[in-house]
């Protein structure tokens, strides 16, 4: 990050679309996916692991800590930057693991749930470092000031790397707080195939809560050198009513519940109405997690104090969607604009809270109230997609601002490690003064790629300069991308009859190289019907499978059945993850009907077709019908 954040506003962004299972449109979802999971391993501080994927990074900062007596080795620089900031790096791990906890069958579905799943270890592990005591939190290494003078390789760094912390007698609730969430959600993402590791997170998560709301203060009033750049305008109070939120989900303990209900008046969690959610401001993602719980039917004796927390909730949603009593200003082009400087951090992060909210309505069959009336859970989930899409490249420039994905997308980011050749290329050291003249001055594209990198974006009027220089739409940030992961897995698997109220991480299935030869086919019912009363039931078998030139081909045989009483007509699937010809369906436009000699199905009658490709099974799933 090179400069400071912005006064408070509050304006924000958000979207997407949500009864029907999106694998359609013109962006491949699934590869947007998994080269934004890629920029995090960009943006690792540490001793680099064995199966490092982003090759030109090396190891950097091994003495993190050294000076204060304790091992801070690891973690996230921010982002063009070689600082560690604990602040963003918090809410960043917070933001991954809630789009697991949400969308985590979907991310297995497209083979990311275990790379998302070490994003999130690679920030807890250095949480856990960064937490020695039950009340000291290192929350910053390095400086931005003599960081932000030199431009060096993070291999190559020769600027201050001290460490600084909070304790009672220089509190940060804000930054304790923000921790404690991140480590709550974490404790969520790894309860099943680490309990061990999840435990740990929790007890830390615990007691950093406990820390944040005894020593209360701000934490830039404690560390000072994070106010130029991660200055806490909102205070802790959002963050303290965060944590609460994450403790009572990952934990089930009632005092967090009630510490919702019993402050919410006090600490602005049913007063703040917000058109802003991001590292600083909480209050949206607040009010969205207690709408949650007041849908789930947990709110008990706190029901009154909770719809107001939804009723703020739906402030924000409705401003988002440009139905509210105050919406959020939008470029020409569509996408949700805040401010000129890192806007596109807005734009995920209300993307994000959008999407969920959009499927927490659907799962408890109600609509949003807005001041222009109720609006439909799936207007929320297709204006969250209109802004994904304008960010991969739907927009009046037709630039992707992920960089990799499409074939226009900056090539001078302003990122130090990407615009400066890459360690493993040319170790000479790279001087602090040096490094700006050689690289940062020079006028070409980045010698290393910079995958999967949200960047600042373009400005109110959707311009937009591809210049290292430009850091306020050319720097990516960690806080844009971690939203995002939840979305684009959303968008590429669908919904598939999930009951978003009921929340399932699933655990990640070990990797097989080579796949193994399966003796006896077995029925993969993909994806389970919404529910066991569905009239349309799909099961999928797969029938044989051979070897040719080297790749293994499989063939699947898919039985949809009519299950109601009636006669199924104008049957609609969506088919995703479909890599190979298919037999028995008429394609239209991007869902599939029944095949040219069929126009229903008799109760109780079946209808095959047939796929060949070199994948699992494809995601089939239910997009329209009627009965007659």
């Amino acid at each position: 990050m090179e400069k400071l954040t912005r006064p408070i506003s509050l304006t924000p962004p958000l979207l997407l679309l949500l009864c029907i299972p999106l694998a359609l449109a013109g962006h491949d979802y699934g590869q947007a996916l998994t080269k934004s999971i890629l920029f995090f391993e960009a943006q690792r501080s540490g001793y680099l692991p064995h199966n490092q994927r982003v090759t030109w990074r090396s190891n950097s900062g091994l003495n993190d800590g050294k000076a204060s007596g304790v091992d801070l080795v690891g973690g996230y620089y921010d982002a063009g930057d070689n600082v560690k900031f604990g602040l963003p790096m918090a809410f960043t791990v917070t933001m991954m693991s809630w789009s697991i906890i949400e969308y985590g069958k979907q991310m297995a579905s497209s083979g990311e749930l275990t790379n998302a799943m070490e994003a999130i270890k690679w920030g807890t592990d250095y949480f856990i470092k960064a937490h020695p005591e039950p009340n000291v939190l290192y929350g910053e290494v390095g400086d931005g000031n003599t960081d932000h003078y030199c431009w060096q390789r993070p291999e190559d760094m020769t600027t201050d790397r001290r460490a600084y912390k909070i304790d009672p007698s220089n509190p940060g609730s804000d930054l304790a707080g923000e921790t404690a969430a991140a480590m709550a959600a974490a404790s969520m993402v790894f309860r099943h195939s680490n309990p061990a590791y999840s435990s740990v997170l929790l007890r830390h998560a615990n007691q950093l809560f406990d820390f944040a709301d005894k020593y209360r203060g701000k934490y830039d009033s404690s560390i000072t050198v994070a106010q130029k750049y991660y200055r806490s305008v909102s205070g802790y109070n959002d963050e303290l009513l965060w944590a609460a939120a994450w403790l009572y989900q990952a934990s089930g303990n009632h005092y967090y519940l009630d510490y919702l209900g019993r402050n919410g008046d006090s600490m602005g969690g049913t007063g703040w109405g917000m058109t802003e959610f991001g590292w600083d401001v909480k209050y949206a993602g607040v009010q969205t997690l207690v709408a949650k719980f007041l849908m789930q039917g947990k709110a008990g004796q706190h029901a009154s104090v909770f719809e107001r927390y939804q009723q703020k909730a739906e402030y924000f949603m409705c401003s988002c969607i440009g139905k509210g009593g105050r919406n959020v200003q939008k470029t020409p082009g569509g996408l949700i604009f805040r401010q000129r400087w890192n806007n596109m951090q807005f734009v995920t992060s209300a993307s994000f809270l959008a999407t969920v909210y959009s499927d927490y309505l659907a799962s408890s069959g109600k609509n949003l109230k807005c001041s222009s009336g109720n609006v439909v859970p799936a207007e929320l989930l297709s204006f969250a997609k209109s802004q994904v899409d304008y960010i991969l490249g739907d927009n009046p420039r037709a630039t992707s601002y992920m960089v990799g994905y499409g074939n226009n997308y900056p090539r001078q980011v302003h990122h130090r490690a990407s615009s400066i050749v890459s360690f493993k290329v040319n170790p000479s050291f790279v001087s602090c003064r040096g490094g700006y003249a050689t690289w940062f001055s020079r006028k070409a594209s980045d010698p290393n790629l910079l995958m999967g990198a949200i960047v600042g974006g373009p400005d109110a009027y959707d311009n937009f300069a591809d210049e290292r220089d430009n850091y306020e739409q050319t720097e990516p940030a960690t806080y844009n991308n971690a939203p995002l992961l939840g979305i684009l897995a959303r968008l590429h698997g669908g919904h598939g009859g999930y009951n978003q109220l009921l929340p399932v991480v699933p655990t990640p299935t070990p990797v097989v190289t080579k796949p193994t030869p399966t003796p006896a086919p077995k029925p993969i019912t993909n994806p389970a019907p919404a529910s066991s009363s569905s009239p349309v039931d799909i099961v999928q078998k797969m029938t044989s499978w051979w070897t040719a030139k080297g790749n293994k081909y499989y063939r699947y045989s898919t039985i949809v059945t009519n299950k109601s009483g009636k006669t199924l007509k104008d049957l609609k699937l969506t088919i995703s993850k479909l890599y190979g010809p298919i037999w028995g369906l008429n394609k239209m436009d991007n869902v599939y009907g029944f095949p040219s000699w069929l126009s229903s199905l008799s109760a109780g009658k079946s209808l095959e077709f047939v796929y060949i490709h070199s994948a699992d099974p494809a995601d089939v799933s239910v997009s329209s019908y009627s009965l007659a």
